[in-house]
């Protein structure tokens, strides 16, 4: 059967499938009415619409805006036409629009009906229009406001002139004052024209204008001309008086008259532009305030209202307040609608249809499938339904859809599908018209949607189309594959994969799936070739002139080999296996080489193994030289499959980020939205190199010390961490000698436990890591024996590495267990450490702390001889007085030390003494034994202590022997027997050049004899008794010297006294001149000293001169001064001068001199009156010296 003959009607009959607002001649708005379908959808949109619409009807609303939205052809338009006809109540063909409804019973609800019944029976004005065709654009300021274009349709409602705002306002007021017919009729007397007619060249009919106004004594010639010609700048327009004249427009109608605006396409004209949503959001709102719901505004738009005021902001929440009526219309209903208008097919097709898909059912759902990955597309349901849409496939219509919007933004010239110049109908119907001369069984395959819509897509796609319509390489089945390819291109929701396009490509039931992609895969070959269309991994894209003119300039860029592999590096060890050390027995890290061919990844590497990727760029290598090169390398070879298509793909990629890099935004809007699809396309392609590598690395052979190694794990890093772990285990083959994994705590147990919880650790064959602790000690043993010092970090160094690899904790436990059994000895900053001198936690400091890591050096412990313990025993017993029964290197030195730290703490407090007192005996031998002690306290490493102090043991015991009595005389009264014999000689001392008894000097003599005897120990116990004998000799004979000065003071403190009580203020100086005498007095009485006490007669005397002077001065002082003399008063005479007083005799000083300075103090031997006449002249000349001017000498 023909296709053309399946439908109930003419399948190329004149459908208006495209609704235009402004087309309103009769016959298509009959069409509209009897041909519209009313959907499942529509019948729950009419009801919205009325209900809602019914409270303006019968009260007051203020929600009185409907926002009718859906996408691109879904008949929105048609729908707010079908509104307007009701509203106004319409007769077409002698039938009301509402009738056009309940006849055919496309509506049946009865309450709807009323409804709708009702609403068109209110008188209304109903101003149906687009705005993007009523707007004006304005220069300068693009888009004309949404009011302005309100205004120009209210005014053509009304009869007033629509383009002339201001020549508008002129009409109401003639017709607000009832003269608007007349001015009409005497402009037409005058102009030979209507006035409807000749208003639109208002500039050239002026003179006509002011003529009917003088005629019509409506205004003077002078006032007439004057509005002319200031009309237009006078004019102004404000929402708030839009509002204004539409409220007294529908009050003066009356009160229930409603004026209905009807927008097409507001969305559109709106856009982006925030200023025009403003306008609309007040005009709604103003007009829904004012007017209480007798004027409604009705819009359509592809965006519901919603995701407008969403994406807009909030400044535009109050707009969806007002449009509270929200009518979306879906792809179903363009579905239901194309289904029962243009495919609706008459009773036989239906059962030869049915019949058909009975038979094919099969092979008809095999045959058009889409991947998973692709959004919802619909496929034949069941019989009925393939009977409904044949012949078409139910995904058509909702990827028709999609392809519509996508084009409508991306590829239309001029937006026109924007303008309703395409609908979902009229594409639908014009397919169909192609294949209507074919037999059943053909089915509209994707592409044929293109020709209707290629006039109106832009030149840019369309070009591409032509062009390959031109190119003799090109059959015509490429040629549609491409025009698939261009409708798709813009669509997310589904992929342009080979798959995919078998399914859009499919024209017949009968088709061959498999030979239709093969057929497709050959085009997109061709395609590709042409530079038409692009392949991005699985997909295939529609270029255009500009991105094939950028796709050339992107393959021109050069790729080095090393930047492929450096990309291939970085996928697979920072992608996918990003571990950077192997992980073993969940405690040892092993780092290892990184390499992809033959190119290290990030730099030269030199740990002991490795892993090395070998892609299809490597060469080919034999699975022996695998074999052979996994054994030179110490490295797991990872040889990937013989694919390269990952390496194309990084080639690709490093291309387009070249070009990127290159080519910086531009302001041309096609360039940089090519230039952020490369962006998204390189994005892609690193995606997919991932997978593509993730899956070579899952079927890679793997070979690892000469052998193709079994893995039975898929994951790359499994299998990797699988294969490095046999490599592992065979390359550190002594791993397994630390058999205990110690951490932190264990290290610090070592030394915190006591011997005897240590004892299990000695030789015995349970000691835990044994066979590592004997490499540690052939490892230090080797480098003493090469002369090379052994620090911790060459140990951690040493054991890192294979065939060890031990962890640095391990080794730092091993060290420290060799220290602990004393097998090792520790030095820091050549410093010995010591398990008994050296704090537990300083050791595991220094054992484990990172900054002593090069500092710690570790070595061979050399044990003490038995001779040497033989003679630190010995020092110990005889020199410290102490036994240690343990034959302990440590303990011993230990012990020593402990000890020696005491003796030399003794020794030091002698040598304060001796400091404090150096007359006692012996202080050179203690500095000299302490000395040698404290050299020895210095040393830390045990085996030079034990040798030094078997050395210097005959030294150190004869310190001991010698030193002893040392050590008692400090300690007993020796000393103080000592200090008094010391003393007494030190009175002598100072007296001895007055001392002639040659008993007492006799007693000195001995005295001096043992004080001075380099060990006197043994003499002083005759000390005692030459003190006592000294020290009464000595008594007798200061006493016998303090008899003779006794008097002497006395004399002189008599004469001082004499003076004093002859002066009247005698009392005064009495106690200070009594107590230093009586200091005097006390001195000689205590004194040890001869010498002290014969000088007492020199202080005596001085004192005595001293004590005369204060008295002369004092008197001095206190003298009172002469009183002035005074004039005699007589009364009745004149005064009198006094009597000047007699001048006053300088007073003479008085100077005190001792006799005993005048005579002298030495010898005079007299034996002739020569003799007496010389020692007189010598007096007098001394008496001279102190005589002077004015001066007094008394002589006492």
């Amino acid at each position: 059967m023909q296709i053309k003959n399946m439908f109930e009607k003419k399948i190329d009959r004149d459908i208006k499938g495209v609704i235009k607002v402004g087309q309103s001649d009769e016959e298509n708005v009959y069409q509209e009415l009897d041909e519209y379908v009313v959907t499942k959808e529509l019948l729950k949109h009419f009801r919205d619409f009325f209900n809602n619409y019914e409270k303006g009807v019968d009260g007051y609303t203020d929600k009185m805006g409907v926002w009718i939205s859906g996408f691109f052809g879904s008949g929105k338009s048609h729908f707010l036409k079908i509104l307007s006809y009701l509203l106004k109540n319409s007769t077409v063909e002698g039938k009301r629009a509402i009738e056009y409804f309940t006849d055919g019973k496309k509506i049946e609800d009865p309450m709807l009906i009323a409804e709708m019944t009702k609403a068109g029976t209110i008188e209304s004005d109903v101003m149906l229009f687009n705005i993007d065709s009523k707007g004006s654009a304005k220069v300068g300021s693009g888009k004309e406001a949404i009011v302005e274009v309100f205004m120009k349709v209210f005014n053509e409602m009304q009869g007033y002139c629509g383009s002339i705002p201001y020549l508008a306002e002129f009409e109401r007021q003639l017709d607000n004052e009832g003269r608007f017919e007349e001015f009409k009729e005497k402009f037409e007397a005058n102009a030979g024209a209507p006035w409807e007619k000749k208003r639109q060249a208002f500039a050239v009919i002026q003179d006509k204008v002011v003529k009917t106004l003088v005629e019509m004594n409506f205004m003077s010639e002078e006032a007439a001309r004057n509005w002319c010609k200031n009309a237009k700048g006078n004019y102004d327009l404000s929402i708030e008086k839009f509002v204004s004249l539409v409220q007294e427009y529908c009050a003066k109608k009356g009160p229930n008259h409603h004026v209905i605006f009807l927008v097409d396409e507001i969305g559109q004209y709106i856009a982006d532009d925030t200023q025009l949503m403003l306008n609309l959001q007040t005009i709604v709102e103003d007009l829904g305030t004012a007017c209480k719901g007798k004027a409604w505004v009705i819009v359509t738009s592809q965006e519901d209202i919603d995701s407008i005021t969403k994406t807009k902001g909030n400044d535009f929440s109050k707009i969806q307040g007002r449009f509270d009526t929200r009518l979306s219309l879906s792809a179903s209903n363009v579905d239901e609608v194309i289904r029962k208008r243009v495919l609706a097919k008459n009773e036989t097709a239906t059962q030869i249809l049915r019949l058909l898909y009975e038979q094919k059912e099969s092979i008809i759902k095999n045959l058009i499938t889409f991947t998973a990955d692709t959004a919802d597309k619909k496929l034949y349901a069941d019989k009925a339904d393939f009977a409904d849409c044949y012949p078409f496939i139910p995904y058509q219509f909702n990827l028709l859809g999609q392809v519509l919007t996508a084009v409508r933004t991306h590829g239309a010239s001029g937006k026109h599908l924007s303008d309703q110049s395409r609908s979902m109908l009229a594409l639908f119907q014009e397919s169909a018209i192609r294949v209507m001369d074919k037999e059943d069984g053909v089915l509209v395959p994707f592409s044929f949607f293109y020709d209707p819509l290629h006039k109106f897509i832009d030149h840019q796609h369309s070009q591409v189309i032509s062009d390959a319509e031109n190119n003799n390489k090109l059959d015509e089945f490429d040629v549609e594959l491409l025009k698939v390819l261009f409708m798709i291109k813009y669509v997310k929701e589904i992929k342009a994969n080979v798959d995919n396009l078998t399914t859009l490509m499919i024209s017949n039931i009968d088709d061959d799936r498999i030979e239709v992609r093969s057929k497709i895969e050959e085009a997109l070959k061709k395609l590709i070739k042409e530079t038409l269309v692009q392949k991005n991994g699985e997909i295939y894209i529609f270029l255009t002139n500009e991105e094939q003119e950028i796709n050339n300039a992107i393959n021109n860029e050069s790729v080095e080999m090393g930047e492929i592999i450096g990309e291939a590096s970085t996928v697979i060890f920072e992608e996918i296996y990003t571990e950077k050390k192997y992980r073993y027995s969940n405690r040892y890290l092993f780092a290892f080489n990184q390499k992809v061919d033959d190119r290290f990844f990030k730099g030269n590497q030199s740990n002991d193994i490795g892993v090395t990727v070998i892609t299809s760029y490597g060469g080919d290598y034999a699975d022996s030289a695998l074999r052979l090169l996994s054994t030179q390398e110490n490295s797991v070879i990872v040889k990937l499959p013989n694919d390269s298509t990952f390496l194309d793909e990084i080639t690709e990629s490093i291309k387009i980020y070249k070009f990127l890099n290159k080519n910086a935004p531009s302001a041309r809007g096609s360039f940089d939205s090519i230039r952020r699809a490369k962006e998204d396309e390189r994005i892609e392609k690193k995606d997919r190199i991932r997978i593509f590598i993730e899956d070579a690395l899952k079927n890679a052979d793997i070979y690892v010390n000469g052998d193709k190694a079994t893995i039975s794990a898929k994951e790359p890093a499994t299998r990797i961490n699988e294969a490095l772990g046999k490599l592992v285990a065979m390359k550190y083959n002594k791993l397994t000698y630390m058999e205990t994994a110690p951490e932190l705590s264990d290290i610090s147990a070592i030394f915190k436990h006591s011997d005897g919880q240590m004892s299990f650790l000695g030789t015995s064959d349970t000691t835990p890591n044994k066979l590592a602790l004997e490499e540690v000690v052939q490892v230090i043993g080797l480098n003493n024996a090469r002369h090379m010092k052994t620090s911790l970090k060459s140990l951690q160094d040493k054991f890192g590495a294979a065939p060890y690899g031990f962890d640095p904790k391990d080794v730092q436990w091993l060290v420290a267990m060799l220290f602990k059994l004393g097998r090792v000895s520790l030095t820091l900053n050549s410093q010995s450490l010591s398990l008994l001198s050296t704090n537990p936690d300083e050791l595991v400091r220094y054992i484990t702390k990172r900054e002593y890591v090069e500092k710690l050096l570790v070595d061979i412990r050399e044990r003490a001889t038995d001779g040497q313990i033989r003679s630190a025993k010995e020092v110990m017993k005889d020199y410290f007085g102490f036994t240690v029964s343990s034959d302990d290197d440590d303990k011993i030195m230990s012990s020593f030390k402990n000890r020696a730290k005491d003796i030399v703490k003794v020794y030091d407090d002698i040598l304060v003494e001796y400091r404090i007192n150096p007359q006692y005996p012996c202080k050179r031998l203690m500095e000299e034994a302490r000395k040698r002690l404290a050299e020895i306290l210095d040393i830390n490493e045990p085996t030079e202590f034990f040798k030094t102090v078997d050395k210097k043991k005959d030294d150190l015991l004869d310190d001991a022997e010698d030193t002893a009595p040392v050590f008692d005389f400090f300690k007993g009264d020796q000393r103080k027997i000592f200090e008094a014999a010391v003393k007494n000689l030190v009175y002598f001392g100072n007296s001895k050049t007055y001392v002639s008894d040659q008993e007492l000097l006799k007693v000195v003599e001995e005295i001096e004899t043992i004080v001075e005897d380099s060990k006197p120990f043994g003499k002083i116990q005759r000390l005692p008794e030459l003190n006592k004998r000294f020290e009464d000799l000595h008594m007798g004979l200061l006493e016998k010297e303090a008899a003779i000065m006794d008097p002497l003071v006395h004399d002189d403190f008599l004469k001082v006294k004499e003076v004093l009580d002859t002066k009247p203020f005698a009392e005064v100086l009495r106690p200070r001149i009594n107590q230093r005498f009586e200091e005097i007095w006390d001195k000689l009485k205590k004194s040890n000293d001869i010498a002290a006490i014969k000088n007492i007669k020199l202080e005596s005397d001085t004192l005595k001169i001293k004590c005369l002077d204060e008295i002369d001065e004092y008197e001095r002082a206190h003298q009172p001064a002469p009183e002035p003399p005074v004039a005699p008063v007589v009364p009745g005479k004149e005064p009198v001068s006094p009597t000047p007083a007699p001048t006053k005799v300088k007073t003479k000083r008085r100077k005190n001199v001792s006799i005993s300075n005048v005579a002298g103090a030495r010898t005079y031997s007299i034996e002739t009156e020569q003799d007496i006449d010389k020692f007189l002249s010598e007096m007098k000349q001394k008496l001279m010296d102190e005589l002077e001017e004015d001066t007094i000498i008394t002589l006492s």
